[in-house]
């Protein structure tokens, strides 16, 4: 199997802050105004005040050497090198010494925060922005999907921008055509496709704009977590069709998500980046785990100074029946909530519910004041939750707490990662293969309330 696609020592970086005008002149004027000392004038309303005025005439003289020394022709090499300096609060490293291989027909997921560098790694591999080091070594045609619309002219028809993507891509007229009523039927946008496009939905824009790049001729396929725009039967018909170009044409596909599971269920491969850089390469369930190890989680007990809303959750704890957070399997489950309450609150609920090791909600469970009244007057309450005995797999898991009103919908308070525990059996905590797969069931059991202090 040959190497599709090679990063090799590919860093990227930016300027901060506003960089150019738009126009030369106004650049160039920029620039006079700033040898001299005066104040910006293409500044936005307000930006100036005294201390940009004070600071511009401190800068005056290093701004004058940079100048003469990047553009005198007797400046020496060194000091007219127009790299940016490795640190400062000018400039920010988007990516840092990636280097990492594809192989043909493989399927790569790419997991990370927000702000990681998932989305500047695969705008480089499309060739939206250039790397600052390093090269990308790439085979064929690279269809991109990076955001809801990419490539999409507004005013023109569904099949027009159809025509106008595959041109984007390389592709002839001819071969657009061949593959026209495939395109539109996968997308489900017929009853729509010889209207503008400004009028679809996002979900709409996004399935039309798939089904473009997955059934037009290229070699890589690259997808940046558009599929969240689009509904679960949509969803599923896309990660079906991009196992289908992978395994029976050949192609090269590039998964960007914060869905776990569509990562898992789509993958053999991914790598983890944080902060720029890759944290970890490997077998997909392996990099999820890594990836998941730096959620904030905190173990035992949570407490919290409350919200402004008229009651609020204060603490939370888990109690299980071993020390150190770990619980065995049958045994029952206390899950404790200290309620502050400073003005009665009509119709209060609480639920909450547990997480797998892959964020995914397997037990929702929930408390309304038509069943155990509380917060009807000021104190502090403690909610106690008994489940007789929990029906969860070997493995960790954290809780997420609601707090509101239930009939308004009116959410007060959530709190995520709280509460980390460990189911065991047997003294011991395994994964099992035959164990994977999320399901939401209700357990069996009992809300008990205790109205500790009343508030005068």
């Amino acid at each position: 199997m040959s190497v599709a696609i090679k990063f090799e020592d590919i860093s990227k970086q930016y300027r901060l802050g506003e960089v150019g005008t738009g126009t030369l002149s106004h650049d160039l004027h920029r620039a006079w105004a700033s040898l001299r000392g005066k104040p910006d004038p293409f500044a936005k309303v307000g930006a100036i005040n005294d201390r940009t005025q004070a600071a511009s005439g401190e800068r005056k003289e290093s701004i004058t050497k940079s100048f003469i020394s990047r553009f005198s022709p007797f400046a020496t090499a060194s000091s007219a090198d127009p790299s940016p300096p490795d640190a400062g609060d000018s400039y920010v490293w988007a990516l840092r010494n990636i280097n990492f291989e594809v192989q043909q027909g493989e399927i790569l997921g790419i997991i990370g925060r927000n702000g990681a560098g998932k989305s500047t790694l695969l705008k480089l591999l499309s060739r939206v922005t250039a790397p600052t080091t390093g090269s990308i070594k790439a085979k064929g045609r690279i269809a991109s999907l990076l955001e809801v619309g990419t490539g999409f002219h507004p005013e023109l028809t569904g099949r027009e921008n159809i025509y106008l993507n595959g041109a984007i891509l390389g592709m002839r007229r001819r071969e657009i055509t061949n593959y026209l009523d495939e395109i539109v039927e996968f997308s489900g946008c017929a009853k729509y496709i010889d209207t503008p496009v400004k009028r679809y939905s996002s979900g709409m824009t996004v399935r039309l704009g798939f089904a473009v790049a997955a059934h037009l001729d290229c070699e890589t396929l690259v997808v940046d977590e558009v599929l969240a725009v689009g509904d679960a039967e949509f969803q599923k018909k896309c990660i079906g069709k991009m196992k289908e170009v992978s395994r029976g044409l050949g192609k090269t596909v590039l998964f960007v998500s914060h869905n776990l599971q569509s990562i898992s269920t789509l993958t053999n491969q991914s790598i983890v980046i944080e902060q720029g850089e890759i944290n970890y390469i490997g077998d997909t369930a392996s990099a999820i785990s890594h990836y998941l190890k730096s959620y904030p989680t905190t173990r035992g007990s949570f407490a919290t100074i409350g919200t402004n809303h008229p009651a609020s959750i204060v603490a939370v704890d888990v109690v299980t029946s071993e020390p150190e957070s770990v619980h065995t399997f049958g045994k029952p489950l206390l899950v404790k909530f200290r309620i502050c309450c400073r003005s009665p609150v009509p119709n209060a609920s609480l639920s909450f519910q547990v997480l797998d090791d892959n964020l995914r909600p397997v037990v929702h469970l929930w408390v309304f004041d038509s069943e155990k009244p509380f917060c009807r007057e000021p104190g502090e309450y403690e909610v106690v939750c008994r489940i007789q005995s929990p029906r969860l797999y070997m493995g960790q898991y954290s809780l997420v707490a609601h707090f509101g009103e239930g009939p308004t919908g009116e959410k007060y308070q959530t709190i995520e990662g709280i509460c980390a525990f460990d189911i065991e059996m047997f003294g011991e905590s395994r994964d099992f293969a035959w164990a994977k797969g999320a399901c939401v069931y209700i357990e069996t059991c009992r809300w008990e309330l205790t109205h500790e202090r009343v508030y005068e």
